[in-house]
């Protein structure tokens, strides 16, 4: 996690030090601000105007954490507010370390876990002002950020919110629910607003959030030389066809003969999805039934690419070998569950 801590006084560079002594730990980044005339070893000259010296940051950084008076972060962070999707936790610090304010991304960037972390390790009080926390109700985008799941659409999430201040809200999964729902969360699959969670596309709820599990594996085959772009049509062809989100995409697999095939890994890149290859000794060891073929296994010693990469991660197969454009696709979903505990 990247964390950047601002002060501006000699006792708020104090607190600084000791926020950042509370917070880093394995694998975490926390640099310390100050301005020019109080930053020495161990921390990083502010340059005024603080809204452009704090824009790289803001971009960079998961957290941003002023110790000051809130009005100081307010003014520094203004200019960059973007999208509570993207935006990173900001969280303000008073400099005698007496109160810890979350002010952006509470739930979806984790502010609001970061304000409650520090307060308890600094010895102060928390001031967490989201409705859903103050009244002890499920905050579906903070739970969702948690597991890792895709929100589809943030008015929806916006309209879950209001609604279980009000009541129940159904909630429709494809997968196995384990553990007791939270307060004001109940099975169910219609209604005015309602969370599904699933790698399809469905709306069951006359307003769905739909929260999605990255669990489909992908597996491709290609004639060398493919461009990206014929990749990409038989791919966003297929996963339509199957009503397969995007999101739901974790990982692409091939064949190690590819690891060089600049088409394939110019589309991955640009879709963000990592890839693997496979041996064709790795993928022929694959578990399960698949399309198999002679003029494949002659070329490249294995009967099948696409299938056997697809469910190598131990998934079944939900796509079985779809072939055009001179690329060949499947898919495979892994397991899934729905947890509320821990």
């Amino acid at each position: 996690m990247r964390l950047a801590v601002f002060a501006f006084s000699r006792r708020g560079l104090e607190t600084a030090e000791r926020v950042r002594a509370a917070l880093t730990g394995s694998g975490d980044v926390c640099a310390v601000y100050a301005p020019e005339r109080l930053a020495g070893e161990g921390s990083l000259p502010i340059t005024p105007p603080l809204a452009a010296f704090v824009g790289p940051v803001f971009r960079e950084a998961d957290a941003l954490i002023f110790v000051g008076a809130c009005g100081i972060a307010v003014r520094g962070i203004a200019p960059h507010v973007c999208d509570k999707t993207t935006d990173p936790a900001v969280v303000s610090v008073d400099e005698l370390a007496r109160f810890v304010i979350p002010l952006l991304s509470g739930h979806i960037g984790g502010a609001n876990a970061l304000a409650l972390e520090l307060a308890e390790k600094l010895g102060a009080s928390a001031a967490v002002t989201t409705a859903t926390d103050i009244n002890g109700k499920f905050s579906v985008d903070a739970w969702a950020a948690e597991r890792g799941l895709f929100l589809s659409d943030m008015k929806a999430a916006k309209a879950v919110s209001a609604a279980i201040l009000e009541g129940p809200v159904p909630l429709k999964s494809d997968f196995p629910v384990r553990g007791t729902l939270p307060p004001g969360i109940v099975p169910g699959e219609a209604g005015p607003v309602g969370i599904c969670v699933s790698w399809r596309w469905q709306t069951p709820f006359e307003t769905t959030l739909l929260l999605v599990p990255p669990v489909i594996r992908l597996g491709i085959g290609c004639r060398r030389n493919t461009p990206a772009e014929a990749i990409g049509a038989l791919v966003d062809e297929t996963l339509a066809a199957c009503q397969i989100h995007p999101a739901a995409v974790k990982s692409v697999g091939s064949i190690d003969l590819k690891r060089d095939e600049p088409g394939l890994l110019a589309f991955c890149r640009e879709r963000g999805w990592p890839v693997e290859f496979y041996t064709a000794s790795q993928l022929e060891a694959a578990e399960g039934d698949f399309t198999p073929s002679d003029f494949v296994r002659r070329t490249v010693g294995v009967d099948n690419v696409c299938e056997r990469a697809a469910a190598l991660g131990g998934g079944r197969l939900v796509i079985q070998k779809t072939a055009g454009h001179g690329v060949t696709v499947a898919a495979a979903a892994e397991r899934y569950e729905v947890r509320f505990d821990g």
